[in-house]
């Protein structure tokens, strides 16, 4: 929680100097970098209370205005927007992301918003997924329904693992239809729509011939969606998923640490999924309050 806020930004600065040539300690020294990965199962707490204390004593200025934060590292590098090119927006989903700040003096909380953008990883298509590969390379969405007609020999793969969901892919058909054709706010029918069928997967035939399309149709309604300027919001669920891409791709290729996702990232579990990791002692639950004696 933070007293005072500047409304053009967050840049913390080191711990004020009490004369020339002599700083006090800096209370963050030894704080370890927000890893988003360790947070999306538990919960990490940043500052103990004794760290608090320590923090309050500091005198950290915002814009020559005295703070107190129990979270100082997260809000160290939140810049409003990160440096992407902005013709490459577009590949990304962007999630806000709430920050509150208590201000004493007014017995209020004042609350700003920053966006996390997650960029979109898309599948690779294995060695069988010649579907999938064509679509990629044409950029087109994978209508299940086309998808039969164009290649035959998939209809009774597909029926078999998806004869009991297929009025669903129905719907996804008629959506794109109108989207292309009529309304490209039915993008967003769409999209929740595979939001719901990506629960579904992997399937057999997804695994044999038609690859994570799913997850690709995903990324490609985002990247339409931007770039027709159609307003929409993930559900909490994709947009894990969506950081978990991220942070595998990142894994694999040795990316370089970005300080300003990790952070906001870590937020966004911490909103999404606050009693992520918690776990209920056995006297909590009365085991048993329905046995009978013998």
């Amino acid at each position: 929680m933070v007293d005072e806020t500047k409304e053009s930004g967050l840049e913390l600065g080191v711990p004020e100097t009490e004369s020339e040539g002599h700083k006090r300690r800096d209370p963050f020294k030894n704080v370890g970098p927000i890893v988003s990965r360790d947070t999306v199962i538990q919960r990490r707490e940043l500052a103990t209370r004794t760290d608090l204390k320590t923090i309050k004593k500091a005198g950290i200025k915002v814009g020559g205005r005295k703070v107190v934060t129990d979270d100082v590292k997260k809000l160290k590098s939140l810049s409003i927007a990160p440096s992407i090119p902005a013709g490459e927006r577009i590949n990304y989903y962007v999630e806000p992301v709430r920050i509150e700040y208590y201000i004493p003096k007014e017995s209020r909380f004042a609350v700003e918003m920053r966006d996390l953008y997650v960029p979109l990883i898309d599948p690779t298509p294995g060695p069988d997924h010649e579907v999938l590969r064509n679509a990629m390379e044409r950029n087109r969405f994978m209508d299940l329904m086309e998808i039969m007609n164009e290649y035959p020999q998939t209809i009774s793969g597909i029926l078999e693992s998806y004869h009991e969901i297929l009025n669903m892919y129905e719907h996804v058909s008629r959506a794109m239809r109108q989207a292309e054709n009529v309304d490209p706010a039915e993008f967003r029918t769409a999209f929740y729509i595979c939001e719901i069928l990506l629960e579904y997967e992997p399937t057999v035939a997804s695994l044999e011939f038609l690859g994570d399309f799913v997850s690709y149709n995903l990324n490609w309604l985002v990247r339409t969606m931007n770039a027709l300027g159609v307003e929409f919001r993930a559900s909490d669920r994709i947009v894990s998923y969506f950081v978990k891409l991220r942070n595998m791709y990142w894994d694999e290729h040795n990316l370089e640490f970005d300080e300003r996702f990790e952070i906001l990232a870590s937020l966004f579990f911490d909103q999404a999924y606050p009693h992520r990791g918690v776990s209920f002692a056995e006297e909590d639950f009365l085991f048993e309050m329905f046995d009978r004696q013998t």
